[in-house]
């Protein structure tokens, strides 16, 4: 992603409008569904991950879920609950959450923006790539727990091998 050099007039803007600046640059399919909503579409290297934005004014805060199709079936929900515990464990920003109504994983992160605090693209392109980011690295670990039968604990420490290089 290349930063853009937009800066928002209006010091405690919509952030929305910077995100959107930022998927139109970016050509990714998206939905502005309301001023406080906006829906992304983002191609990884496991799957489309599907992001959603929205902007409480009354609350001057911003938060993205974002949910990729992993549906968890009851028998795997206690598995999937322990991966959850130890997949946090590892983050310093956003959590995962297991959608209890769907049974979806999805990446969750709220950032408050009081007293007109601005948002500035740099912003908005850190918390693109952190929320993709985190699912891309942890995408697996939930198929390992779901389909290949592995304990939360072998599909954390396979996500959390480091690689150097492709191949």
């Amino acid at each position: 992603m290349e930063v853009i050099t937009h800066q928002s007039d209006e010091m405690g803007g919509n952030p929305l409008d910077i995100l959107e600046q930022i998927v139109v640059a970016e050509l990714w399919p998206h939905d502005r569904a309301a001023d406080e909503e906006l829906h992304v579409t983002a191609t990884g290297g496991w799957c489309d991950y599907h992001l959603t934005f929205s902007w409480r004014p009354d609350l001057e805060a911003l938060h993205v879920a974002v949910a990729f199709d992993v549906k968890v079936p009851v028998e795997k929900l206690g598995a999937v609950h322990q991966l959850l515990a130890l997949v946090n464990e590892q983050l310093w920003i956003g959590h995962f959450d297991l959608w209890s109504e769907d049974r979806l994983v999805m990446f969750r992160y709220g950032a408050l923006l009081n007293g007109g605090a601005p948002f500035t693209p740099e912003q908005a392109e850190s918390l693109l790539r952190l929320a993709v980011e985190a699912c891309e690295r942890f995408y697996p670990a939930f198929q390992f727990v779901i389909w290949a039968g592995k304990s939360a604990r072998e599909a954390v420490e396979a996500c959390m091998f480091e690689t150097e290089g492709e191949a």
